[in-house]
């Protein structure tokens, strides 16, 4: 696999010694198990860049549910602009793609290419997404792309699979627990027309 990892479990025996990650949230739901796993590893600070959704209401419900989770596990969550026009201009001509087509690398592309430059403009030396634990999303394109634009900033990705050992029921598991929405479409318009 061509990514780049920032290495396994580590003693951080004060639990001072974490180094910083910016973890890209996609919703509460993912961010559930993702942060439970990494939490010990590494001081985390997750950012919410998800343009793609398709309404503002949409947004707000998935922001808000974030904001539970991050509130649960005690870690900041800074909310990017919701710029839809600028994402749909992004994935202009793939409107007519079918949902895991060819729109969705871009997608990918442009929601880790923002996280990683915002985690270079605050010195933050670690990046990684919480997309990788749905078992809906392509891990090797996802880690492929968030490697590949780390290695350009002088960033290290950790490019996780968070599906192993049960990730992806332990998200549902915290969700249900924590009373989550859980979408039933990625948050595009296209994949909620395809669905």
């Amino acid at each position: 696999m061509a990514t780049r990892h920032a290495g396994g479990p580590t003693d951080f025996a004060d639990g001072l010694d974490r180094p910083r990650l910016l973890l890209h949230v996609c919703c509460g739901p993912c961010l559930t198990a993702v942060v439970e796993r990494i939490l010990p590893q590494f001081d985390v600070v997750g950012l919410w860049h998800n343009p793609n959704i398709d309404t503002e209401q949409e947004h707000e419900l998935r922001l808000g549910n974030a904001r539970i989770v991050a509130e649960h596990f005690g870690i900041e969550l800074i909310c990017a602009d919701y710029d839809a026009a600028d994402w749909l201009r992004a994935v202009a001509g793939l409107e007519q793609e079918p949902e895991g087509g060819r729109r969705c690398p871009v997608c990918f592309d442009y929601r880790l290419r923002r996280t990683v430059q915002y985690a270079a403009e605050h010195q933050i030396g670690h990046v990684a997404t919480t997309l990788t634990v749905s078992p809906h999303k392509p891990l090797d394109v996802i880690n492929r792309l968030g490697a590949d634009l780390c290695d350009e900033m002088g960033i290290r990705f950790v490019g996780r699979n968070f599906r192993l050992g049960g990730g992806f029921q332990r998200s549902v598991e915290l969700s249900r627990e924590l009373g989550l929405y859980r979408q039933r479409y990625c948050g595009c318009a296209f994949a909620r027309r395809d669905g």
